[in-house]
């Protein structure tokens, strides 16, 4: 096979919309999946090509450096798209050392396997590290992130994706190893674990439960259909340029609230619902520590060097999303159950 690719976090949300893309587009290819399966790695989202003659699943946690070579060595690993990262705002306040542990030290002992797996022709290999807007901290009511923002992260969560930012940077700046680096606003879309926003309400609306809103709902994020950052990731993959960083963005700047009441809105002509039957589900809690006041993304690198852009809209892509949830209420079932209750009830119901 041409490439051997290892995907970390692949069992996850984004992860499992990347390896469906490169497994089905990319025959040719030896597609490693690395996942260390914990609460947000499903291997239900990847069932249609579990079979698949160019796909490998493997369990290890990327803290676990001894087992990380041994799966170089034992796959040939060519490539990383290093997807694999804790990514909740709010559990990093509450474990900011389980985010220190994973996002930095995680990503250092792939950098680690890496660079000695490929000594000497680190030209003919890449490490694409997929990160977050959120390392650059907050904006105003104007203005966009770039490239060139400075990093000024605001949460333990923001703080470990921007420490691992660095090291890829410094491994490749050091010692030569390839990367490219995508920083995302953020997803949505299908096969999401049910503790962010979208995929939260979702749930919450079928099961008629409250939709907790922090603050006043004023906090602005751009938002990006998961199917879109997958495509974003194969072109910078293969096109980016070396020790270079692109943003994707999916030019959908929304206020929390005119999101959930959109959200609502097509909720109840899906369900068949009273309109405005489930705005009355809304409930205002207390804002969380570190809240940046808003994030948006400027893409127009990507969109000029390397032709990408978002082939829906929000208003669609939130529609899709709202389909195939309501299409999969058993997948639903399964991870709304266990520690993900316990987590919901000492968040939002302290």
């Amino acid at each position: 096979m041409s490439k051997s690719i290892l995907i970390t976090g692949g069992a996850g949300f984004i992860g499992s919309h990347v390896v469906r893309l490169f497994v089905n587009k990319y025959p040719s290819y030896k597609i490693v999946n690395l996942d260390a399966l914990t609460y947000a790695g499903n291997l239900e989202n990847l069932k249609d090509i579990e079979h698949a003659a160019n796909y490998v699943f493997e369990k290890a946690n990327i803290l676990d450096a001894d087992v990380i070579g041994e799966l170089f060595e034992k796959h040939g690993i060519t490539d990383v798209i290093h997807l694999a990262a804790e990514s909740h705002v709010d559990r990093s306040i509450h474990s900011p050392l389980d985010f220190v542990y994973t996002n930095i030290i995680g990503t250092v002992n792939l950098l680690n396997v890496a660079k000695e797996a490929w000594k000497g022709n680190y030209a003919s290999h890449r490490f694409h590290h997929v990160s977050t807007d959120e390392v650059f901290g907050t904006l105003g009511d104007t203005g966009f992130f770039t490239e060139t923002t400075a990093y000024e992260p605001n949460s333990p969560y923001s703080a470990s994706k921007a420490g691992s930012d660095h090291f890829v940077r410094a491994y490749g700046e050091t010692y030569g190893l390839g990367y490219v680096i995508t920083n995302c606003s953020n997803n949505y879309g299908p096969n999401h674990f049910p503790e962010k926003l979208i995929p939260l309400f979702i749930n919450n609306i079928i099961n008629k439960k409250p939709l907790p809103v922090y603050g006043k709902g004023e906090n602005t994020r751009d938002w990006l259909f998961v199917i879109d950052h997958a495509r974003a990731i194969d072109i910078v993959f293969h096109e980016g340029k070396n020790h270079d960083s692109y943003n994707v963005g999916g030019f959908n700047e929304w206020k929390n609230i005119d999101l959930v009441k959109l959200l609502c809105k097509q909720m109840d002509e899906k369900l068949g619902r009273a309109a405005g039957e489930s705005e009355q589900l809304i409930s205002y809690v207390k804002d969380r520590p570190g809240h940046d006041l808003r994030y948006a993304i400027d893409a127009g690198k990507i969109n000029k060097e390397l032709g990408w852009k978002p082939s829906v809209t929000f208003e669609e892509g939130l529609s899709q999303t709202i389909d195939w949830y309501l299409s999969n209420q058993e997948w639903l079932n399964h991870v709304t159950s266990g520690a993900y209750k316990t987590y919901y009830a000492q968040q939002y119901e302290a």
